[in-house]
């Protein structure tokens, strides 16, 4: 066992766990002030549920192999591990002391959970003001289950053996697909995610551009600089060690969210003639979502180049459900899954000894499509299908009163900014 890279590995765990309170602070800047409960705690039930259902459960998932401990399963695409049920294993060899890795397979399990807590709480900006916290806690953990465990190993569950993957999900490993930290995993999976919601729980009372208007821009600005901070870690740590590579991927995790900031903010100049707060914390957003994948295989000119790309197309896109008819209330769509796309799409384009316009062919370029289009779907379809079941039982959303007088005091008996003490 590396001591060093097993503390790089927990400190880069750590980081990424703050992301997802930070997301909370993004998103409940965006909503009006009488949802900022509401929005929040869609971030934080997601960290109590999924956090636990990992350890019960998903660990043993999303990374399964056959012929590794007691397997049941289809090798490639779909598995458990018995013998990592409640992360048994694992804490075994931890006690044992019988570490053949250079880090604990705890220290692996628990860096991974936070992308897996992350990935949900994304979804949830989509259905900003409208949904039951129940029903959204439910939809969490079904969906947890049946898309993003499986999509996980199959992206990030591979063996790597004198730098060539060996074994592992069929998107890794039969398919060949880059994806360093995220990209079809974790962003362009939350976003058809997001875009399933959106369709079945319908647009809020009133939905048309300029009614909805973030209720607290200095909210926004902290969320997104605590994503940018604990997005180090998602970037780097997916390394898994404290060396070259993980240097390159920290320092485009720099350089792509900066341009994008410019990209975004040239874009609201030209159309709205004035540059926004928001707008600046949504390009670095947007831009982090774009080099997510590419970390690894961008010089860090390429990486701004992917930047700029990102805030611009981003910042056009959030205006697509404007125009086709869809509430994405936070913009997820718009920004997770387009910038999971650019990003994806972008290493075979420009990736280091991979890339078309560096002579590496359309072969890279064609898995890189393929991989994003078969997360896209698996994970539309069965959204909808969870999303669509919910609501038609239970019910998904609140009630359109209670969405416009504001779901805090109906939903959690709180509210956000008591201004003055009732006596």
């Amino acid at each position: 066992m590396d001591q060093g890279n097993t503390a790089f590995l927990l400190i880069c765990s750590a980081l990424v766990l703050l992301m997802t309170p930070g997301l909370a602070f993004f998103y409940g800047g965006l909503v009006k002030a009488k949802s900022v409960i509401s929005m929040m705690m869609l971030s934080f039930g997601a960290m109590g549920l999924v956090g636990v259902l990992w350890v019960l459960y998903g660990y043993a998932i999303a990374f399964s192999n056959a012929g590794v401990g007691n397997f049941v399963g289809i090798d490639g695409v779909i598995g458990i591990d018995l013998d990592q049920i409640g992360l048994q294993g694992a804490y075994n060899e931890a006690i044992s002391g019988a570490i053949t890795t250079s880090h604990p397979t705890l220290a692996f399990a628990s860096f991974q959970a936070t992308f897996a807590i992350i990935t949900v709480a994304l979804i949830s900006g989509a259905i900003a003001d409208r949904a039951k916290f129940g029903a959204w806690l439910i939809f969490a953990g079904v969906w947890v289950t049946v898309v993003y465990f499986p999509v996980a190993s199959w992206v990030f569950n591979f063996t790597v053996t004198d730098g060539v993957v060996t074994d592992g999900g069929f998107l890794a490993y039969n398919m060949g697909v880059i994806d360093f930290a995220g990209g079809t995993a974790v962003h362009i999976n939350a976003g058809a995610a997001a875009l399933a919601l959106a369709l079945v729980l319908g647009k809020r009372v009133n939905f048309a551009k300029g009614m909805h208007k973030p209720h607290n821009p200095p909210f926004v600005l902290l969320g997104a600089g605590l994503l940018w901070f604990g997005w180090f870690g998602f970037n780097a740590g997916s390394e898994l060690a404290a060396d070259g590579i993980a240097s390159v991927a920290f320092l485009n995790t720099i350089a792509a969210p900066a341009a994008a900031i410019l990209g975004w903010l040239l874009v609201e100049k030209i159309k709205d003639g004035k540059p926004t707060s928001v707008g600046a914390a949504s390009g670095a957003v947007a831009g982090l979502v774009a080099i997510t994948p590419a970390c690894a295989v961008l010089t860090p000119f390429w990486a701004i180049v992917l930047g700029l790309i990102a805030g611009v197309v981003c910042a056009v896109a959030i205006d697509l459900k404007y125009k086709l008819g869809f509430d994405d209330s936070l913009d997820v769509v718009g920004i997770h899954l387009v910038g999971g796309v650019i990003g994806t799409l972008y290493i075979g384009l420009l990736g280091t000894n991979v890339g078309l316009f560096f002579g590496d062919g359309f072969k890279q370029l064609g898995v890189q499509a393929a991989s994003a289009g078969i997360v896209l779907v698996y994970s539309f379809v069965l959204s909808f299908a969870i999303a669509w079941i919910i609501e038609k039982t239970m019910g998904f959303r609140v009630k359109n009163e209670d969405e416009i007088a504001g779901i805090d005091t109906v939903v959690h008996g709180e509210e956000g900014y008591i201004l003055e003490e009732v006596r």
